[in-house]
């Protein structure tokens, strides 16, 4: 298949009555989905969307916004999914970059912003009515395969977020790849916490529609004390999961584990999952297989081991997709051997088109050898074994001296995760003179972790200050958010 929407298609045909998409009070099924994303696409059509031009979507969790998402497929319209939260000043820079030619949301300051800055609006309770009651077109003019799809906005550091462009082309290459090694059933029920505004959620949609899984949506609401509730109660069989909420899950499972949802399979990325988490759920949940993961928005997904491959290779986060090729370079552009470390750089039709109107980015990031695939220079330090199995070091901005030293942060949150009675660690590397900062959730003391990690990691290695705190903040897409959490630290 060459357009995301025929993947909906099949899926309406395939498994017509069994659940798409739902959340705790509304749900639709993959013949319903289908057919209300070619309403939806006649709706857009009538507002006045044209081929090429760009929408947004802003809203809770639930089926409206996914059968947005495949009418915007349907018309050639590349659309941005925001998280419900973007507003003010983060909002006002989406509108001016995308430019867009509407913007559908329920949020009145939302739906102001973009009056404001001259663009036309609808609201999504707009939405969800015509797709269920408006007519279907009897024809639409359909995009080409190389025609973008989607921009999806990547949080930034020290800089705007940007938007990565997706092709239906690379979309669709990178769903059957995942599908072929994930392997969702059509009677799974994937529980999907993450926000559609992130990639690793918004694809939990499509990997649905490619193999007729009900994608299950989260709230923030649900993933807190309620998780296993939630989860129990949707039977899911499919955790798209995150560090913050595997632990979550594991510590309430540990806390009544009677009540257990039938989940037979985690998956994670977006960053590393500590070893004594799986270890928790794995001894909690007897059936569950794991499958970790590397990857970025930039490729949608890099590499992913095979089930419970973890087990054998510690540290590994996965192989290649098939189709693709994952190699470490030096700092000339050479590619190095088996076992050295280096930047890893990503070969392949999931290497996505590049950065919205950021062609000096585009260029650094994404190269063309000999005009065939484009290479991605991900920014991320690793290694393969001989087998080509990816080893996650650390990002090239997450080095940093220690002591004159080159150090990892990754490398040193792992360490701090061993010590006994840690549960979640975070570095702060140094900034303005200030020297680096381990914070630690633990119910020991900053004194005593850091006299343990000298068991785990070499001395210089050790960050000359600990904090203790009671939680790690979180950004939407659920990592670790160091900005805030280097002003609470200061603050303290």
């Amino acid at each position: 298949m060459a357009l995301l929407h025929e993947l909906v298609d099949r899926a309406g045909r395939t498994w017509p009555d069994r659940t798409a998409v739902s959340t705790a009070a509304e749900s639709i099924d993959w013949v319903r989905l289908a057919a209300a994303s070619r309403r939806l696409a006649g709706w857009l059509s009538d507002l006045g969307l044209q081929r090429g031009q760009r929408v947004l979507f802003t809203g809770p969790a639930g089926p409206v916004i996914p059968a947005l998402c495949f009418a915007s497929s349907r018309l050639g319209t590349p659309f941005a999914v925001l998280h419900e939260a973007t507003r003010g000043a983060a909002l006002a820079h989406v509108l001016a970059d995308a430019e867009p030619a509407l913007l559908v949301a329920d949020d009145p300051s939302a739906l102001e912003s973009a009056r404001a800055a001259g663009v036309p609006t609808a609201t999504l309770a707009q939405a969800a009515e015509y797709g269920l009651d408006g007519p279907i077109p009897e024809h639409l003019p359909e995009p080409i395969s190389v025609d973008p799809l989607c921009l999806i906005y990547t949080s930034g550091t020290t800089d705007r977020p940007k938007a990565v462009v997706s092709t239906h082309q690379q979309a669709v290459f990178a769903v059957d790849a995942i599908q072929s090694m994930l392997g969702y059933r059509p009677d799974d029920v994937v529980y999907c916490p993450l926000p559609l505004s992130f990639d690793y959620g918004l694809y939990q949609v499509f990997l649905g529609a490619a193999s007729g899984a009900h994608i299950r949506l989260g709230t923030p609401a649900e993933a807190g004390p309620g998780l296993l509730r939630t989860m129990v109660r949707a039977e899911a069989t499919v955790l798209a999961s995150m560090p913050a909420v595997a632990h979550t899950l594991a510590r309430l499972i540990a806390r009544n584990p009677v009540q257990l949802p039938p989940l037979r399979l985690l998956t994670n990325t977006g960053a590393a999952m500590p070893p004594e988490t799986l270890s928790e759920l794995r001894a909690g949940l007897p059936r569950l297989r794991v499958q970790l993961m590397f990857g970025l928005t930039e490729c949608k997904r890099a590499a992913i081991m095979p089930p419970d491959a973890d087990l054998d290779r510690p540290g590994a986060c996965g192989v290649a997709l098939p189709g693709t090729e994952i190699m470490a370079i030096d700092t000339d552009g050479n590619r190095l051997p088996a076992g050295q470390i280096g930047e890893l750089v990503v070969r392949g039709a999931n290497v996505m088109t590049g950065y919205w109107r950021r062609p000096e980015l585009t260029a650094q990031k994404f190269h063309r050898v000999d005009g065939l695939f484009p290479e991605l220079r991900t920014g991320d330090h690793g290694w393969l074994d001989e087998d080509g199995y990816v080893y996650f070091v650390g990002r090239l901005d997450d080095i940093y001296k220690e002591r004159g030293f080159r150090v990892s942060a990754t490398e040193v949150e792992a360490a701090a995760r061993r010590v006994p009675g840690v549960d979640l660690a975070a570095v702060l590397p140094p900034l303005d003179g200030q020297p680096s900062v381990l914070a630690v959730v633990t119910g020991s003391t900053a004194d005593a972790v850091l006299l343990r990690l000298r068991a785990e990691i070499e001395e210089f290695k050790i960050p000359r200050q600990c904090v203790v705190v009671d939680r790690l903040p979180l950004t939407r897409n659920g990592k670790v958010d160091r900005a805030v959490l280097r002003a609470e630290v200061s603050h303290d």
